[in-house]
């Protein structure tokens, strides 16, 4: 087996540098958007449309990145926000709108809630925050979603804003998926924007398609990749009739036999070996409370704030809490349920997947916070925590996804 010290370039969201192939179509879209200010009236969105795995995905991205980095470069102190959805994973309208907020809100489960709340939702945060904003809508399909509700609040945000808020921020929208779930999306939006003319790729020449895997496959092995790796490859992409997206699949089996493909949307490829950034009485707590069956989160989070106040430290707040449960889900140790509790209403449990002596954590020690000069991570062993006080001789900088 070949040595891949970087595994995450064959995750699905890795974003090239490049987009090899489709440079040109990248530029038609930054220039269609037209940041920072376009001279169009808004909504300003563009569609991409190209057979499966024609880069679709790919340019929509790489198109989104470059619009921010223009806002980045001319306005000072502007830090646009990229929002990104893959629709063809929601269940519905409710789906895409909940996955939207729940990137502005870590944790948030749109069950129980009607569209138009959680829509509203959107606009509020994204009006408070106010920072620029590029969205892209992934994998849009004429059988997926339907993404009117959504477009059209984009467009006519005041009539989903409370009274007396009105306007978003400079809001830009890239839609990448087939060219019939593009005109309904038009049509769903009733004359008050456009999505077209649409920017259609061709599928990729074999040619194109061995630059691809070529790149690729050199930035995960850290060195040229073998020829007959590559060729291999190909051949299989070709005679199965795929593009990029069965290419960099066939890749990633290749060379990551044990690797899952996704673990849901946009979700990466964790380096193995690198841990998860937590406290460590938040583990303690989880393990404390749970004891083989579903945990409430309320009763996790008042141990872990009593584990707090025996450290003579602060306990966490509510939405740090859900940051640190969102990021174990993510890695696959936990996973959430919502239940019905109460008169009427629901309570959130925690089921653990994974013993916790199996979890690849660095505690965050708890008399520091990250960012602090003191910060520095402690390992999780397979026999549980390092001993308090232990600490490596040289405090690393903070990862950027270590803050609360």
């Amino acid at each position: 087996m070949l040595p891949t010290p970087h595994p995450e370039v064959l995750a699905d969201d890795w974003l090239p540098p490049v987009v090899l192939g489709r440079e040109v179509e990248v530029r038609e879209v930054v220039r269609r958007l037209d940041p920072p200010r376009p001279h169009a009236p808004p909504p300003w969105m563009v569609g991409v449309v190209g057979s499966r795995g024609a880069g679709s995905s790919s340019v929509a991205r790489r198109a989104a990145r470059e619009v921010a980095d223009r806002i980045r470069a001319a306005i000072p102190g502007s830090a646009p926000r990229q929002l990104a959805v893959r629709t063809a994973g929601c269940r519905g309208t409710h789906g895409v709108a909940s996955e939207l907020l729940r990137r502005l809100d870590d944790g948030f489960d749109g069950r129980g809630f009607p569209i138009a709340e959680i829509v509203a939702g959107v606009l509020r945060r994204l009006r408070r925050d106010g920072r620029p904003v590029v969205l892209v809508l992934d994998d849009v399909r004429a059988g997926g979603p339907d993404l009117g509700p959504l477009l059209r609040a984009i467009g006519a945000p005041d009539r989903f804003l409370p009274e007396g808020e009105s306007g978003l921020p400079p809001f830009w929208t890239v839609l990448a998926g087939t060219a019939d779930a593009m005109r309904r999306a038009e049509a769903e939006l009733h004359g008050r924007g456009r999505i077209g003319p649409l920017i259609r790729l061709a599928p990729y020449s074999a040619d194109s398609l061995r630059r691809l895997l070529e790149d690729r496959a050199d930035r995960v092995l850290g060195r040229a990749a073998p020829a007959d790796l590559l060729t291999r490859v190909l051949e299989r992409t070709v005679a199965d009739g795929g593009g990029a997206a069965r290419a960099v699949e066939l890749l990633r089996r290749t060379l990551l036999p044990g690797a899952a493909r996704r673990a849901g949307p946009f979700a990466p490829l964790r380096r193995p070996g690198v841990p998860l950034t937590i406290e460590s009485r938040v583990v303690r707590a989880i393990e404390e409370v749970s004891q083989g069956r579903a945990a409430p989160l309320g009763e996790i989070r008042r141990s872990e704030a009593r584990l707090a106040r025996a450290e003579g430290a602060a306990p966490l707040p509510a939405t740090t809490l859900w940051r640190r449960i969102v990021r174990l889900e993510q890695a696959g140790y936990v996973r959430r349920d919502v239940r019905p509790g109460g008169v009427g209403g629901t309570r959130s449990v925690l089921r653990v997947l994974a013993p916790t002596d199996e979890w690849l954590i660095a505690r965050l020690p708890p008399e520091t916070h990250p960012g602090s000069d003191a910060w520095a991570p402690a390992p999780w062993s397979p026999g549980g925590l390092a001993e308090e006080g232990q600490r490596p001789a040289s405090a690393p900088s903070p990862p950027d996804d270590a803050t609360g």
